[in-house]
């Protein structure tokens, strides 16, 4: 890890069973550290292949017509050790204006992609870096991206990108730019360390490297939780989400699966709960969850970022 950069707060599973994941126990990264942005200077500017370039300060973004939108906030660094649980992940309520609202009253074209720069720059992977850049597909950023002033009724902490950030639900986190400065109209993608070089996977079926966008498909029991010890009757439950709605989950005992109750999502792109009551007779247990979505992409078994998510337990206590 570059010396710079912050990973902090990354919670585990006990601490994820609420829908709405409490601020403090929301995942913390910065690649060059916490910025420290003055509200009171601070300006958003739209700018690009627009008729009409915008410079708003944060009390013109409060002005405008407003959405809350629960969303998954997930990191894309998330590694997967053998019996170790480091997910990067929350479910929030962010708060904030539409980007729709902001490109139409930019008069913005009908190019193809849009920028998201940060205020933070530094050096990562020996790469220096005057700010830190994003860019999507316009269309997609029309549909559903927001500029988020708060965090589950409050403001943006410096921590969690304030006091603006650029949020794409259904999107891993590198793309929701924290320290939002700019957002520019664009018909090519930019090239820098953060879109072209790095946050790059190959997908099944297409050999081209591709931009890390969409969620995988993911699952996570919150309880019961490694290490637990629990009686014969058992709720086996924690979390589903991707890009795309789940569309079944299985939990697992010592390798039998069985399919889960699994809650609908819903019009937003948050995750669903799941639970299963099993028997766990005296003795040590393996239980496992595994999430299929309406895609057909199924979590895998192993050897993957999203890996089917494993939880030892002593039964029958």
């Amino acid at each position: 890890m570059d010396p710079a950069s912050t990973i902090k707060r990354i919670p585990g599973p006990e601490r994820l069973t609420a829908r709405v994941t409490d601020v403090d126990d929301v995942y913390v990264i910065g690649h060059f550290g916490i910025a420290h942005v003055d509200p009171g200077t601070w300006r958003l500017r739209v700018d690009g292949d627009v008729a009409t370039p915008l410079e708003l300060d944060l009390d013109a973004l409060r002005a405008m017509p407003s959405v809350d939108v629960p969303a998954v906030l997930e990191c894309f660094g998330n590694p997967l050790v053998p019996g170790e649980f480091v997910r990067r992940a929350a479910n929030v309520v962010w708060h904030g204006v539409p980007v729709a609202a902001l490109l139409e009253a930019a008069g913005a074209a009908p190019a193809a992609a849009l920028w998201a720069t940060g205020s933070d720059a530094g050096v990562f992977a020996d790469v220096a870096c005057t700010e830190y850049r994003k860019d999507v597909p316009l269309a997609v950023a029309r549909e559903r991206a927001i500029v988020a002033l708060s965090m589950n009724g409050a403001p943006l902490t410096d921590e969690h990108g304030g006091p603006a950030r650029f949020v794409v639900p259904g999107y891993f986190g590198t793309n929701n730019v924290k320290w939002l400065r700019e957002l520019t109209v664009a018909d090519r993608r930019p090239e820098h360390l953060f879109t072209t070089r790095l946050y790059q996977r190959v997908l099944p079926g297409d050999p081209r490297p591709q931009p890390v966008r969409d969620l995988d498909v993911t699952s996570v029991i919150t309880s019961p939780v490694e290490g637990a010890r629990t009686g014969l009757d058992v709720e086996v439950a924690g979390w589903a989400w991707g890009a795309f709605p789940v569309a079944s989950v299985e939990v697992a005992v010592d390798g039998r699966w069985a399919s889960a109750a699994l809650e609908p999502r819903g019009e937003h792109r948050t995750w669903q709960r799941f639970a299963l009551d099993v028997a766990l007779p005296p003795g040590g247990h393996v239980l496992a969850a595994r999430a299929t979505d309406v895609e057909g992409r199924v979590q895998p078994a192993d050897a993957a970022r999203n890996a089917v998510h494993e939880v030892g337990v002593l039964g029958g206590s």
